[in-house]
């Protein structure tokens, strides 16, 4: 009797170790549920715009001939996603996923466990298109400016690489005059002699205040007829990248639109009639328009050159409404960012900014060119009639950690549960 007492009383403890077990092991799969919809959503496995409502999650416990040592062997989801869970105490309770599906298509999802630099690479398209006469569009890409300027000049402990978008007016000679001038203009300076070795706040307000010396000096060159018409000028937008800061920079209606998680963030404003604030800093300043046109001559309200229209300000050329002073604005790049996009006006007056950037990031996940991708984007605005010439530079950036030194969460997806999944959201 004594021993049928016992024999009930370990069954029934049992039985709690198992329900206890149980109720971790839903836990678990929960949580797994949760990430996995959000990296199925991130992959494009389905819409972006879809919600996954319900997801019925079946367990299967194997348990061990000894009962007093017993470890779950698996979790099946719909027969379609397996889990191996670790037995060992080291080992992470997610730290693989095996396939339930010959056809199963795997995605690997690596956490950082450093800080973020980026490995950049970019690409560049221009074409005057079929409504132009001329081209005046210039453009720069220097995916490493140490190597460009020379060690001997600037030492950089990071990777650093600089970018340029110059769209001209009145003819090509200011764009072609600030290309060919851009080095001395924006890196003769004492702040990239003396780099720190490490990029701090300081550093990065002196860089603005570079930048923006960089604009007036340029802009202050063209005033002498001999090297640029008065009657021509450009817009320009640049972008530096040191290591994970990017700083971008913006006189006219050029634009750069960042693709963070597929999401279009503008790192731009157009300098406008359309756009509120310059318009009444304009009219502030005693400038008018008439139409969308500054003085009914210029569609953009920030310049280099012009200096036929600088001139003609009532309260004189120190305080004309066009200027060459930038919007500058800063980012701290993480992993989620992963490409950046700078067009002329040619681009964005018949596009937006996210169809950009989800176009261009359909591209390059078919084939990871962003030389193929900038000419893509370049002639789909011209293939939806832009009447303007057309520039394109897209930068990619892409972690230069080491795998080793990331933790991994594998998991699988069969043809079955793709099905599954799309049969629900359509339901």
């Amino acid at each position: 009797m004594r021993q049928s007492n016992a024999s009930v009383s370990q069954t029934w403890l049992l039985f709690t170790q198992l329900c206890l077990w149980k109720d971790l092991v839903i836990r678990c799969v929960r949580e797994f549920i949760r990430r996995a919809k959000a990296m199925l959503l991130s992959q494009n496995m389905v819409s972006e715009s879809s919600e996954i409502s319900v997801i019925d999650v079946k367990s299967h416990l194997s348990v061990a001939k000894d009962p007093s040592n017993f470890q779950i062997a698996e979790i099946r989801i719909h027969d379609s996603v397996c889990i191996e869970i670790p037995t060992s105490e080291d080992t992470p309770l997610l730290g693989s996923v095996k396939s339930c599906s010959a056809t199963a298509t795997a995605t690997t999802i690596e956490e950082p466990a450093s800080e973020f630099i980026p490995n950049i690479c970019s690409g560049s398209y221009a074409d005057k298109g079929d409504y132009r006469e001329y081209m005046e569009d210039e453009h720069i890409c220097i995916d490493d400016l140490s190597l460009r300027l020379g060690s001997s000049f600037y030492r950089s402990p990071v990777p650093i690489a600089f970018y340029g978008v110059f769209d001209g007016h009145g003819g090509s000679e200011a764009s072609h005059y600030i290309k060919e001038n851009a080095m001395r203009f924006f890196f003769e300076d004492a702040v990239f002699r003396e780099s720190p070795s490490v990029v701090n706040s300081l550093f990065l307000k002196e860089l603005e205040k570079s930048h923006r010396k960089a604009y007036r000096l340029a802009d202050l060159a063209m005033e002498d007829e001999s090297i640029v018409s008065s009657s021509c000028g450009t817009t320009a937008l640049t972008a530096l990248v040191i290591g994970r800061h990017l700083m971008v920079a913006n006189a006219g209606d050029c634009r750069a639109v960042l693709c963070r998680n597929g999401k279009a963030v503008d790192m731009s404003f157009d300098h406008k009639s359309t756009f509120e604030p310059e318009r009444r800093r304009v009219e502030d300043l005693g400038g008018y328009f008439e139409g969308e046109y500054l003085y009914g001559d210029l569609a953009v309200t920030r310049a280099l050159g012009d200096w036929s229209v600088k001139r003609f300000s009532p309260l004189g050329e120190s305080f004309s409404p066009l200027i060459s002073d930038p919007d500058i604005q800063q980012m701290i790049l993480t992993e989620e960012d992963e490409f950046l996009i700078m067009g002329c006006d040619g681009v964005w007056d018949v596009m937006t900014s996210q169809y950009a950037v989800t176009f261009a990031r359909q591209g390059l996940r078919r084939h990871g060119d962003p030389r193929r991708c900038a000419m893509e984007l370049g002639r789909e605005a011209l293939r939806r009639d832009s009447s303007d010439n057309v520039t394109v530079v897209v930068i990619c950036f892409t972690s230069s950690s080491q795998s080793p030194q990331r933790r991994r969460i594998r998991f699988c997806v069969s043809d079955e549960a793709r099905a599954r999944l799309q049969a629900m959201l359509e339901g």
